[in-house]
């Protein structure tokens, strides 16, 4: 990667630190969000060298994530440029929440919820769910905290001082211009015509 201050697009390598190769395309992707990635990386965990690592992990497991749906006729990414920023985005996170001195600066807590554990199979879930999170106004992230750990619409209403119809359509709102940012707004379509 090229040092000091960053103009441009960013270099990485085509191989992340454990050995992976990154695909071409997913690679000039990268390079492409680089500039606005490191930053973000660089601002949350105060080390440029560990943002660069993760960046190009994430390249990495967005590549193999990427031969596995090729190899599974799934449907491709239509924004892999958001697709790379939000893996890579997800591997910062855990990086701050695993130093309890970057957690405890960064203010992490949601209010005092946690956020929601996934399977390993739910990779689409998990970036739709961090962008909502990160794109999102607090009181959209508080709602969806609060309806993963239970809560009904009604006593989210309540805490939001708003009708439960207003609460539910503002949360479905966020979720759908987010859905249609990442490029994901299709299968949501399609699985709603498959269930007709």
């Amino acid at each position: 990667m090229a040092g000091g201050s960053r103009q441009g697009s960013v270099r990485i390598n085509a191989v992340d630190p454990l050995g992976r190769s990154i695909d071409p395309a997913v690679l000039a992707a990268a390079e492409q969000i680089g500039e606005r990635a490191l930053d973000y990386g660089e601002r949350v965990l105060r080390d440029p060298a560990l943002a660069v690592n993760l960046l190009e992990e994430s390249a990495a497991l967005v590549s193999r994530a990427l031969r596995q749906k090729h190899n599974t006729g799934s449907s491709n990414v239509q924004n892999l440029q958001a697709y790379i920023f939000m893996a890579f985005r997800r591997r910062v996170n855990r990086a701050r929440q695993r130093d309890p001195v970057l957690a405890n600066a960064a203010g992490i807590s949601h209010a005092g919820l946690s956020e929601p554990s996934y399977g390993s199979d739910g990779f689409d879930l998990r970036i739709l769910v961090n962008e909502l999170l990160m794109r999102c106004d607090p009181a959209i992230q508080d709602m969806f905290l609060r309806r993963v750990r239970g809560f009904s619409w009604a006593e989210i209403a309540r805490i939001h001082r708003t009708t439960t119809h207003a609460a539910e359509s503002k949360f479905s709102q966020a979720l759908r211009r987010v859905r249609k940012e990442l490029g994901l707004d299709h299968e949501s379509k399609a699985g709603d015509r498959a269930k007709r």
